[in-house]
């Protein structure tokens, strides 16, 4: 069970911990990673979520930290095969990672062929069980999805046994929106938990998805998002 978040009682260890800070860019480089993992560091994020290829030297570089690390799976399109994916996992997890974040099917969904998507999650989420500790989020994509098809999504995602449904890859037409993470949540909250990823720079805007549902957020704008607070707390104190 993932409780959602209550916005008259949250604390910046709390809204920190929400955090995935996201560096998947193409372009990113190791000295975008070091710099990346850097400021994870210092507000103490949930996890920073890098590219497979960086697993291994994120992990080192947070190997003291409480920061995690979490990689994307099938990663954007979601078009890999079952058990391409379970590979992926299974080296992630062996670099270092501690959550995963996979692509649905998303053409297989819209095929109808559902069947098929929750074995293909359920691949990844057999091999995360091997292991202690390994979270499963399942990213749906939603701007390319109708509405029926978000909440045959989420229904899929749990009986799988992953731990999170989530709203996009940060790489499609559309993110996070408000009016998706309350569906989410109303489909699968507070069994699994909600991420809004996609669009979310502002303090603001987090918290207007932590209304929502929301119990993780995928973040490019952290120290943006972690100074406003910082600066609105020391406003009414």
């Amino acid at each position: 069970m993932i409780e959602k978040l209550n916005i008259e009682t949250l604390t910046q260890e709390k809204l920190t911990k929400t955090i995935d800070h996201s560096l998947l860019k193409s372009i990113a480089t190791d000295d975008d990673l070091r710099e990346g993992c850097r400021l994870a560091d210092k507000y103490h994020t949930a996890t920073v979520c890098v590219k497979p290829y960086h697993v291994k030297l994120a992990s080192e570089l947070l190997a003291t930290s409480d920061v995690k690390v979490s990689t994307v799976i099938g990663f954007p399109h979601g078009g890999h095969l079952p058990k391409i994916k379970a590979l992926e996992a299974e080296q992630a997890i062996a670099d270092g990672a501690k959550e995963l974040d996979m692509v649905i099917n998303i053409g297989a969904l819209k095929s109808k062929h559902f069947d098929f998507v929750r074995e293909d999650v359920k691949a990844v989420v057999n091999v995360a069980r091997k292991h202690k500790d390994i979270l499963v989020k399942v990213i749906l994509e939603n701007c390319y999805l109708i509405d029926e098809e978000k909440i045959t999504a989420c229904k899929l995602v749990e009986e799988a046994g992953a731990d999170y449904v989530k709203t996009s890859t940060g790489f499609g037409t559309g993110g996070a929106t408000v009016y998706d993470i309350e569906l989410m949540y109303k489909t699968v909250g507070p069994r699994l938990g909600v991420k809004a990823a996609g669009g979310v720079r502002s303090l603001e805007a987090v918290l207007d998805v932590i209304r929502a549902g929301a119990s993780r957020i995928g973040a490019t704008a952290t120290e943006k998002i972690m100074e406003s607070w910082i600066e609105s707390r020391a406003k009414t104190n």
